[in-house]
């Protein structure tokens, strides 16, 4: 078994930083409906080939990779925003 793991990635129209790593280009048999429905019409970014060597900025590639073997899918979600709130000058 090879250690690339081909991947296609998509954005999500309807949600800022959202992708969807699919095992194949252009297939989403695997992508529960529910998803899709609130995912969106999903928008190519690129393709990559995964190795266990790779970095992602925002998520291990093992679990991606794991998630690609066995599910077919990995959804990744925006990361959470924490505002900065300004309390004004505090003497």
């Amino acid at each position: 078994m090879s250690d690339n793991t081909p991947c296609w990635i998509y954005r999500s129209p309807r949600k800022d930083e959202m992708y969807l790593y699919t095992a194949r280009e252009d297939t989403f048999d695997d992508v529960p409906e529910e998803l899709m429905k609130r995912f969106g019409t999903p928008q190519l970014v690129m393709q990559l080939d995964l190795s266990p060597q790779r970095k992602l900025a925002r998520v291990q590639v093992d679990a991606v990779i794991a998630s690609l073997r066995e599910r077919g899918f990995f959804l990744q979600m925006p990361p959470e925003l924490k505002p900065s709130l300004y309390h004004g000058n505090e003497d």
